[in-house]
């Protein structure tokens, strides 16, 4: 970069800028960093810095800026670490804050999803040390403290140090609390002196008080002794923090060791962050200024779309729309003194200079630049007493420089071209520079107030003409370029608002040769033309929107209107489709509720017919049973017993057949039986001798397996039916019990009882003996043709 080059980065304001991206910087690397910015020259090396200012930007407004927070330059640390060297508790702190950051940002981009960035290798390349960022913490708690925990031995001698200590503090307060030793003490109190714990004596007492004497007062009257009784306590603790000293140095050792073995890896996340921070502070910038990417082009010209200086405050600034080196190669701009010429020229510089940095400029979408190889500018006065240089001497000796370094990659900026000198002689030059710059090749831009430059730009191809517009009714600039017209002085009108006398005026006009006249009237008329040209313009672009916007109305009214039309359709084929969804459910509800009423007419049916079979079955049953029986009652010679019933007879009551055993014999003829845990009295006529009492034993004695219990013969011939009509209630709750108990050895899975309709007083004993009863799974009163509410069907386990 030639000295010319530097001088015009420094004459554009490129430093100051440089010095507002440093302040969006965290780390004190990334400040310095952004300070030494230099432009690029590498067409792709500018496109990747635009590139990364965009991908930190989006990012920045979606998450945020990640945290750069303890990025500090560790490389003289870890350099002694290498050599052997420890570090102390602020470098190692410093190490740690360097692993935190780089954790911390390899976090922020770790879950990011979407297309790939030019910043996203820069994260991956970060390396994450947690374990060595821990350990540091966990055992420096600050620059002054290593904590306890930092290892074991550390931890005991620090135990031993406060067991010492504490012994030493409780032999001097029994001194200073003891009442012999108050005329002695100058004070009660207990205090250090190189680093050994000594109590206050006055001078006079001090073979009062044996011990060592570390320090005298200034006035010498007291002095501050050690009791001997404290040496050997203190003398421990000076040992042990000899060993603590010693530990805490192998610990930091240690851990200056560890640095050491990871030098290259958090060197390298050192660079990383550091890079990434002045990325970021780039977008961040980038959205203070309100500013955009513009293109990078390698050959052809800059157009800035409605551009602002940055330093300018952004409320105030007026935008600029600058074209050059499309259609012209050279640019003259004209106009009053303080109208924005010398700005338009540094803005033009200045953010080509920010892009090739990799900055955005604060310009509308559209814009762009073009790489160049060097920006040289010769603007403002560099009037210099020292080096006895006047105002023209100042800009021609910048403007020798330029033309010696102008070639095909060069923009070139000249302020004032040709000023202070004879009019004529400069306008002569001033022409003769621009044309030698367009000969080799450079883009120019130039202001100026000779009128022969206007008439040049006027006249050369590839020369273009501007101005910076000024209202002579105000009497203000307004800072708007105009391109292709070329700009006026307005010294005349601006003296008659003044109040400068007309006969003045009229006299200065005189003064002006005829072909001045005649160029400043023409100048005046095309500048009336041109703002009505405007006026008319700004009416017909008025006209053209309101055209447009009528248009647009027009077409989202008929939009709206369409939709709405589409709206109504669809709502009406949705109601349509609603009414035949809702009538189609309707019909397949009825349908589905004749199918279930018609399968229950044949379910009704079908059980109807059923429990007419069933109950047809159990009156042919009953009949037969009755017949059996009545047989078995006119043969079996055991219905007539062959003698009276006797103590231990095995008995059977008919229509029941439950066996019971005979416990007594009443004097009325009755008889005292027991059915498993019941016991009953009934008549001798209602029961029929199963066994003697002598015939049970002599089977016992004969074998006790063929002596089987009446239970299980009666389980055998347990039967699907239970008639308790006409027995009492505690007696129907026994038969009832011993049944279901035969049913469930016969395994029967139903049993019918039959208790008659009667009060009810049958039923409900029998019902709630079957809800307490285990083995019945459940129960109901019989249907149609079962008996109905006379008998109760029992399902069992």
């Amino acid at each position: 970069m030639s000295e010319m080059f530097e001088k015009s980065i420094r004459t554009l304001e490129l430093p100051a800028v440089l010095e507002m991206l440093s302040h969006k910087a965290v780390s004190d690397a990334a400040k310095e960093r952004c300070l030494r910015l230099a432009p690029s020259t590498d067409v792709e090396e500018v496109t990747l810095l635009l590139s990364q200012t965009d991908a930190a930007k989006e990012r920045l407004g979606l998450h945020g800026s990640p945290s750069f927070s303890g990025v500090k330059d560790v490389a003289p640390a870890l350099s002694r670490a290498d050599h052997g060297g420890m570090l102390n508790t602020r470098e190692l702190l410093d190490i740690a804050g360097v692993l935190t950051a780089s954790r911390r940002v390899y976090e922020y981009d770790l879950d990011r999803k979407g297309e790939p960035t030019a910043i996203d290798q820069l994260f991956a390349s970060l390396h994450t040390n947690k374990f060595l960022e821990e350990k540091i913490r966990s055992a420096i708690l600050d620059e002054e403290t290593i904590a306890d925990s930092a290892s074991a031995e550390l931890a005991d001698i620090r135990r031993k140090m406060r067991i010492a200590a504490a012994k030493g503090r409780q032999i001097l307060q029994k001194i200073i609390a003891s009442p012999s030793y108050a005329k002695v003490l100058q004070e009660a109190l207990i205090t250090q002196r190189d680093g050994r714990f000594v109590v206050p004596v006055k001078a006079e007492y001090k073979g009062s008080l044996p011990g060592l004497v570390h320090d005298i007062s200034s006035s010498g009257a007291t002095l501050f002794v050690e009791p001997m009784g404290v040496v050997q306590a203190n003398n421990e603790l000076r040992e042990l923090q000899a060993k603590e000293e010693k530990e805490i140095d192998r610990i930091l050792s240690q851990l200056s060791a560890d640095c050491a073995m990871q030098m290259s890896n958090i060197l390298w996340d050192y660079d990383i962050l550091v890079h990434l921070d002045v990325i970021f502070a780039r977008a961040q910038l980038s959205y203070q200024m309100n500013a955009a990417r513009p293109e990078v082009r390698k050959r052809g010209g800059v157009v800035l779309r409605r551009a602002r200086h940055p330093l300018l405050d952004s409320a105030k600034a007026v935008p600029i729309t600058v074209d050059l080196g499309e259609s012209f190669d050279t640019l003259v701009i004209t106009g009053p003194n303080t109208g924005g010429k010398t700005v338009t020229l540094k803005t033009l510089g200045l953010l080509c200079l920010m892009a090739q940095c990799g900055l955005h400029i604060p310009a509308d979408d559209g814009s762009a630049v073009r790489v160049f190889e060097r920006v040289l500018a010769d603007v403002g006065d560099e009037q210099s007493i020292e080096q006895s240089l006047s105002t023209f001497s100042a800009h021609m000796s910048n403007t020798v420089q330029i033309l010696r370094e102008a070639d095909e990659d060069s923009l070139i900026l000249f302020d004032e071209l040709g000023a202070g000198t004879d009019p004529i002689e400069g306008a002569a030059l001033a022409i003769a520079i621009i044309q030698h710059a367009r000969s080799c090749g450079a883009l120019t831009a130039a202001t100026t107030h000779y009128a022969e430059l206007k008439t040049f730009a006027m006249t050369t191809a590839g020369v273009e003409n501007a101005s910076c517009e000024f209202d002579v009714q105000t009497l203000r600039p307004t800072y708007r370029l105009l391109i292709g017209i070329p700009g006026k002085s307005n010294a005349f009108a601006i003296s008659r608002r003044l109040g400068l006398p007309e006969e003045v005026i009229q006299a200065a006009k005189n003064q002006m040769d005829s072909e001045s006249v005649r160029f400043e009237d023409v100048l005046a008329q095309l500048e009336e033309k041109r703002q009505h040209l405007e006026k008319a313009q700004t009416e017909a672009d008025r006209l053209w929107r309101q055209r447009e916007e009528d248009a647009r109305k027009a077409r989202t009214f008929r939009e709206q209107m369409e939709k709405a039309k589409d709206n109504a359709k669809s709502r009406g084929e949705a109601e349509a489709k609603r009414i035949i969804r809702e009538a189609t459910q309707r019909s397949e509800a009825i349908f589905a509720e004749l199918d279930a009423l018609r399968k229950e007419q044949q379910r009704q049916l079908s059980h109807q017919a059923i429990n007419d079979a069933k109950a047809s079955v159990r009156h042919s049953l009953r009949e037969a049973e009755d017949l059996l029986h009545s047989r078995e009652e006119t043969e079996d010679p055991t219905l007539t017993p062959s003698r009276p019933f006797e103590v231990g007879d095995l008995v059977e009551i008919p229509g029941v057949k439950m066996a019971a055993t005979v416990l007594s014999v009443n004097g009325d003829g009755t008889l005292l039986l027991q059915a498993g845990k019941m016991k009953m009295t009934t008549k001798a006529a209602q029961v029929r001798l199963l066994d003697t009492a002598e015939a049970q034993q002599k089977k016992k004695q004969m074998s006790p397996k063929a002596a089987a219990s009446p239970t299980v013969r009666i389980a055998a011939r347990a039967a699907s039916e239970l008639d308790i009509r006409g027995y009492e209630t505690l007696e129907a709750e026994s038969i009832v019990e011993n049944y279901i108990d035969s049913a469930v050895m016969a395994k029967l899975g139903t049993v019918t009882i039959i208790h008659g309709k009667g009060t009810g007083a049958l039923r409900k004993a029998v019902h709630e003996m079957l809800k307490r009863n285990r083995a019945v799974k459940s129960f109901r009163l019989g249907h149609y043709g079962e008996g109905e509410a006379g008998v109760t069907v029992v399902e069992l386990k």
